[in-house]
This record gives C-alpha cells, structure tokens and sequence, in this order.
C-alpha cells in the first residue's frame, strides 16, 4: 500500500506542476489541498489517513493536541528552515521526523519594494480610476530620491531592502536590538541609537525583524504616534510585530500616510475583516514568499526529503 502524502494550502495548484513528484509514484500518493483549514477538529479529520505532510510556511499550526491525534503521521514536511507553529517536542514523542526546505530570501525584498513603490506613487489608485475612465491624476507622488528609508532590522533581508533604497538616492537608517555598527556600515546604512529616533525621522518605514519575545508588539499605538503625518509603514515580516488594530486606526484616522501589509493577524483573512476597507492601506494576501523560483525550492525539496526519509536517511531536519 502507497503512503499519501497531504499539501496543504496549494492555493493556486501548482505543488505537483512545479516539482517533479515522479520518482514517488510507486511509494507515495500525493493529495493537493487547495483551501485552508483553520479549525484544528476538521484539520485532524481532514489529515487521518497521510502518513506525510507539507505544510506552507507557517500558515498551519502543528500543536501537541494536533499531533496527539494523527497517530498515522510519521513525516512533517515546513516549506523553509524555521517554523514557529511546529511543537517539535511533541512531534519527537509521537514520532514524526520533521524537515524543512530551503527558502530565499530575494522574494520578499522585492515585495516589499512593490508596496513601497505602490504606495508612494498612488498606484492602485491611479490605475483603477484609468481603467474605469475615472478622472486624469488624482494624486501626487512622494519622491523616493532624498528621503529617509528607516529599516527595522537588519538582517539577510533588511540588508537587501536597504541597497535598493540606496541605488535610489535614499538615506538610509536602521535599528533593531542587536544591530551593530559594523553590520550597518557593512550594507552602508547608519545605525541609529534607539526605535523612536528611526520612527521620528523616517519618512518611510519598513520591519524586516523576526518574530520573538522582544519584537512582538514593538510597534504599538505610542510608537506609531511618532511617525510623521506624511510618513508611509511597510510590512512584510510578521503581523504580530505590529498593533494590527492601532495601524488601522492611524489610517483611519488619517495620522499616517499609508501603510502596505502583506502579513495578518488572522490567515487567510476573514470576508468581513476590517484590513479589507481601510483607508490608505495597500495589501497583499501575504505574498512575500510566492514566486515561482521559490515553490520550485519548496515542492522539489519537499519529494527530497520524502525520499531521504523513505531511505532511512533524513535531511533537513528540524526536529
């Protein structure tokens, strides 16, 4: 009998088309789930009979009482090399090996550039008055060229972020708890001293920090009062390292000049979700990571470690 193998939320259908799955066809059945499934009864009872998964990114909890209940599984399969939602203790006591997948890191920098860009120059705006015959520019752009670009971390992402603001002539400025001097010279940016001095003075802000005890929540209602009236937030690390209701209620309330999102409290988001008519926010529905070149990694790796498993040799692993 063939192991089957569950992909959870292959929201466009593409885990089987962008990676070659033919060298386990005679050893693995693989089943595609293209919704997601957030109650943790159906999620059990949609995943009793795999004996492996490949879960997408951190969109899907992996908890002790989920593992508990899926006796049959014996392999979890993250796409990426770091997973928050995976209790791995519980996984190493009910006996499932788990492996990541690599992940780059190119993908969200460019994102996150498309928000900035988008919000900067009016560009959904713009576009749906032209298609709708709607009036002839009703926006004025803010300039990149000469303005501050204040990176909330530093890191392998950060540090691409900030060479892009740089070729456009930005000053750029970091800050994160760790951050160094020298790790700031290293990709030309300035270090500043503390949060509050970047947020002050930024005219654009961007978080690329990842998501632990001292950054969850950093940015709350005192901390978003310090932006300027004109200034614009990006994010595209993680929701919880932003007051998710405080950031709505600035643009509501018209006290920053936008923001663009693609990372959410809640996964997909809810059809009544207040982020859908917020004024001056741009979002994606966490686009960051999806690119082609980046599902190649993450479904070609996956029959990887499907078949280093099966061997008895595990790669990989996060366990």
């Amino acid at each position: 009998m063939r192991l089957r193998c569950a992909v959870l939320d292959d929201y466009q259908g593409v885990a089987t088309t962008l990676a070659d799955w033919s060298s386990l066809t005679h050893e693995v059945e693989v089943v595609g789930f293209p919704g997601h499934v957030a109650d943790e009864a159906e999620l059990v009872a949609a995943l009793a009979d795999f004996d492996i998964v490949v879960t997408l990114r951190e969109r899907v909890p992996f908890p002790a009482s989920v593992l508990a209940a899926l006796p049959r599984l014996k392999l979890l399969i993250a796409s990426g090399m770091r997973n928050s939602v995976i209790d791995y203790a519980a996984a190493r006591e009910h006996g499932v090996t788990v492996c990541g997948t690599e992940s780059a890191g190119t993908p969200p920098v460019e994102l996150t550039w498309a928000l900035l860009l988008g919000l900067a120059r009016g560009i959904v705006p713009e576009s749906a008055n032209l298609a709708a015959g709607g009036p002839w520019q009703t926006t004025v752009g803010a300039d990149l060229h000469g303005a501050r670009l204040g990176l909330l971390g530093l890191g392998r992402i950060g540090g691409r972020v900030a060479a892009v603001g740089l070729a456009f002539g930005m000053d750029v400025v970091a800050w994160s708890g760790n951050l160094t001097e020298e790790r700031a010279a290293e990709v030309g940016a300035a270090r500043l001293a503390t949060k509050e001095e970047l947020l002050a003075t930024s005219d654009f802000v961007s978080v690329h920090l990842a998501l632990g005890e001292r950054s969850r929540g950093l940015i709350g209602a005192a901390e978003l009062a310090l932006l300027k009236p004109t200034a614009y937030l990006v994010n595209t690390s993680r929701s919880a390292i932003v007051d998710q209701a405080a950031l709505l209620a600035a643009l509501r309330e018209g006290r920053i000049a936008g923001a663009g999102l693609d990372v959410f409290d809640i996964e997909p988001l809810p059809a009544d979700d207040p982020v859908r008519s917020t004024p001056r926010l741009l979002a994606t529905p966490h686009l960051g990571y999806v690119t082609e070149a980046n599902y190649r990694t993450y479904y070609g790796q996956a029959v990887e470690d499907i078949r280093a498993y099966l061997a008895g040799a595990p790669v990989r692993r996060l366990d």
